[in-house]
Order: C-alpha cells, then sequence, then structure tokens
C-alpha cells in the first residue's frame, strides 16, 4: 500500500458508508491511520487503521479483532469497530478506536520523562499487560508509539493484540523494542518484558540502550538511569527470556520492595579428583579417635555421682536461675520523635495548565511511611474538581521521603497528610503528620 497515494486519494471518503478520513495521522509499511468521527456523534473523534488483506488472512485478523473488542481495562484503548472495505477492488480491513491526544513517541525527542511520569507509566503498562496475559493474550509491541493519552488517562494501544503463543502479527524490520527471539519464536509475556524494559530506557534517555542483536550480550543499561528503573531496565532486558524478571517483580520494584531478581542459571561444576588418598584417611582416623574419647568419657560419668557446685540444682543439673539485676541504662525510657519530611516530590502539571485554574484547586492525599520513610501507599482523600490536578498529586505523592517517627527509640511506621494547592500563581503543598 502506497502511503503517498492512500493519503491523496483517500482522504474525503467515507469508509463502509460510516467513517470519514478526515486527515492521515501517520502510517507505516502497509498500515494507514485516518483521523475520523464515530457514527452518530458529529465531532467525537477517533482514530481509524486501515491494513491491506487478502481472503486467506481476512478471517483470522476479523476473529483477533472481535476477541480484542471484549476486552475491557481502564487503561486499554477501546476497540470501537472494525469490518471489510473494497476500494477499488482491493479488499481493505478497518478498526476504530479512541483517538489519542499525544503518543509517548511525541514526547521524548523534545524531553524525558520525569521519575514520577515514569513510574505512572510503567504501573498502567503492568497493569495492561497482566491483564492480558490473564486472559491468555499478550501485547507484542509495546513501544513510545503505542503508548497514549486520551484526555488525562494512560492508554496502550489495543488492535496488535495476540493470543499468547501466536505467530509474531506484524511484519517487517525489526526494532530494538521486538525481542530477541522475535522471529524465531511465538509472542509471549517474555517478549512483552523486553519491550517494556526498553520502553523505560528510552522514556528517561531519549534512547534505546546499545545492544547488537548478532550476538548474545544483555543490552548495557546507563548508570545514570534513576532509582528502581536501572534494575527494572536490566531484568527486563535479558536476551535469555527464560531470565527475565516477571511483571510481577517489576511492580515490586517500582514500589520500593526487596524483591529478588531470577536467579541466574550456571553449569555445575564437576568434582575434582583428590590429589592423594592419605588426606581422607587422615581425617577418618581423626574423627574415630574422637568418637572414641566422647565414648569414654560418656562411661567414667555414668558411674560418677555429679558433684555439688554452688549455683547449680543437684537434681537436674542445669544452672539455677537467678534475678537478672536491672541495671540503670534498662530503665532509661528511650525517646519518641515525629518523623520529618526530607525529600517531596512535586507535582508535575503544565504552565498552561495551572493557567485555566480559578482560584485555588485543593487537594488532599493521605501516604502510609513504612519504618525506612518510604511510601507504601498514597490515596486520595479530596481530589477536588480536576481529576489533572488530582493525579498529578497523587502520583508526586508516592514519591515522597521521610524520615522515620521513633517510638521509644525505634523507627514505626507513620501517617501524613498532604495538602497540595494550585494556582495560577504555582504549586503549594503542606504537610502534616497524622499518626503515630
Amino acid at each position: 500500500m502506497n502511503t503517498a497515494v492512500a493519503v491523496e486519494s483517500w482522504k474525503g471518503q467515507i469508509v463502509d458508508g460510516k467513517f470519514p478520513l478526515l486527515e492521515w495521522l501517520g502510517g507505516s509499511q502497509g498500515t494507514n491511520v485516518f483521523l475520523t468521527e464515530s457514527p452518530g456523534a458529529p465531532g467525537q473523534k477517533a482514530a481509524i487503521k486501515i491494513i491491506r488483506s487478502s481472503i486467506e488472512t481476512e478471517g483470522a485478523v476479523l476473529a483477533r479483532w472481535q476477541a480484542i473488542a471484549e476486552l475491557s481495562h481502564p487503561h486499554l484503548m477501546g476497540l470501537l469497530h472494525f469490518g471489510r472495505w473494497q476500494n477499488d477492488g482491493v479488499l481493505l480491513l478497518y478498526s476504530v478506536a479512541d483517538y489519542a491526544d499525544e503518543a509517548l513517541s511525541q514526547i521524548i525527542p523534545s524531553r524525558v520523562l520525569t521519575t514520577a511520569e515514569t513510574g505512572e507509566m510503567v504501573r498502567g503498562v503492568t497493569d495492561v499487560l497482566m491483564f492480558l496475559r490473564d486472559k491468555g493474550f499478550v501485547h507484542g509491541h509495546i513501544k513510545p508509539s503505542n503508548i497514549m493519552a486520551v484526555g488525562d488517562q494512560l492508554k496502550i494501544s489495543s488492535d496488535c493484540i495476540q493470543a499468547v503463543g501466536g505467530a509474531r502479527g506484524q511484519t517487517g524490520e525489526l526494532s530494538a523494542f521486538d525481542a530477541p527471539e522475535a522471529l524465531t519464536s511465538p509472542v509471549s509475556t517474555a517478549g512483552d518484558v523486553w519491550s517494556l524494559g526498553m520502553t523505560v530506557v528510552a522514556a528517561l534517555t531519549q534512547n534505546t540502550p546499545d545492544w547488537d542483536r548478532r550476538n548474545a550480550r544483555d543490552p548495557s543499561i546507563l548508570k545514570s538511569i534513576a532509582g528502581p528503573f536501572r534494575q527494572i531496565a536490566r531484568e527486563c532486558l535479558r536476551v535469555d527470556p527464560a531470565r527475565r524478571c516477571s511483571l510481577e517483580q517489576v511492580n515490586g520494584w517500582l514500589e520500593g520492595k526487596d524483591v529478588p531478581a531470577p536467579p541466574v542459571e550456571r553449569p555445575a561444576v564437576p568434582a575434582s579428583e583428590p590429589k592423594s588418598s592419605k588426606t581422607p584417611v587422615a581425617a577418618i582416623a581423626v574423627f574415630v579417635i574422637v568418637v572414641a574419647a566422647i565414648v569414654a568419657v560418656l562411661n567414667v560419668t555414668q558411674h560418677k555421682a555429679p558433684p555439688r557446685v554452688a549455683g547449680v540444682n543437684s537434681e537436674m543439673g542445669a544452672p539455677t536461675p537467678t534475678a537478672a539485676v536491672p541495671t540503670a541504662r534498662d530503665n532509661v525510657q528511650k525517646p519518641n520523635a515525629p518523623g520529618a519530611v526530607l525529600d517531596r516530590g512535586m507535582p508535575n502539571v503544565s504552565r498552561g495548565a495551572l493557567n485555566t485554574v480559578h482560584g485555588k484547586i485543593k487537594v488532599k492525599v493521605t501516604v502510609e511511611v513504612d519504618s525506612t520513610g518510604k511510601v507504601e501507599n498514597a490515596r486520595l482523600d479530596r481530589s477536588g474538581p480536576s481529576k489533572y490536578f488530582a493525579n498529578a498529586a497523587l502520583t508526586a505523592s508516592r514519591q515522597w521521603k521521610f524520615k522515620p517517627a521513633q517510638n521509644n527509640g525505634q523507627p514505626v511506621s507513620s501517617k501524613w497528610s498532604l495538602r497540595y494547592s494550585f494556582s495560577r500563581g504555582g504549586t503549594d503543598v503542606n504537610p502534616e503528620q497524622i499518626s503515630p
């Protein structure tokens, strides 16, 4: 399918009598995507993807899209419509999905993501991938162009989803986001894990790591990648799919949990031949002598009454317990102390969004902090009128770091209330410890 011809000749046509091709949005070999409108809802934007097909393959493609249309997840693009379209005697298939305001691939060339943004992206992607895995599917094409924003919601494309164990659904040149086994093995969740690792590196560095598909070495991960993301990338990007981490491990590292990495299989080392038979014989001789000595001692003690020793119970042969003498140190009550804020995670909101605020938007978040000072959980207690600012505050709250509270000199968990205030002048936050 010639892209230039498609853009010029198709624009303005109506697919299947329902979907006008309003504007070309992009495409690749054999695929074109146009802006369209949902039937019966003028002005409601949608994206229509058109692919070339054949009588032999159309049944399988339509059956796969039917299965995808039945999937529902908050971070998964809805597949709204699909069908056939004959254009100048050429059989084409189309699928219609939600319209995305922006894709990650459009953001990365201009800036890297913050750690908070990357954390939210990874959470959304892993949620979708675990959902698909549990339903018997894999995504197969996790990469920045398929991670999008619809309004203030992160969404993952859905039209390329396949059943676990199926063949790779897209032909053409492989990219760094395609797992090493992409051409030789069926699609799998392990392949999605590889793609997620590449996406994390690209989001934080604007580039994928240096890696040569022709050798068996794991990609080298930059030491400058912050926090848990370096470990996530390293464990996702194992050339051997059996050594890659699980999606659950990714989430554990993201939450700061001490989740062990997958064990590295190492070949057994064959036992070396002993240099001389004298060493084991000498060891056995020593062992026999020691055992004989122990037996001799036991025989003697069985025929002698145990001597009375001060402080020993003669009937039981055990020390007579004595009361512990308290010291001055034991009587000192160790101090209690409140926690303190070490690092604030401020919401990442655009100047344009702040300029739309009239007065102040107030958001309240409660965070649960463990005994090491890390945030274990964050929840919205007051979201305010804007979901955008509420989500920004919630995301930022997960990045806070605290000095743990002290109870009798020991670090303990605590709860904090974080009150955010958004206005045209900027963002303020007032933290308050509410327990213990």
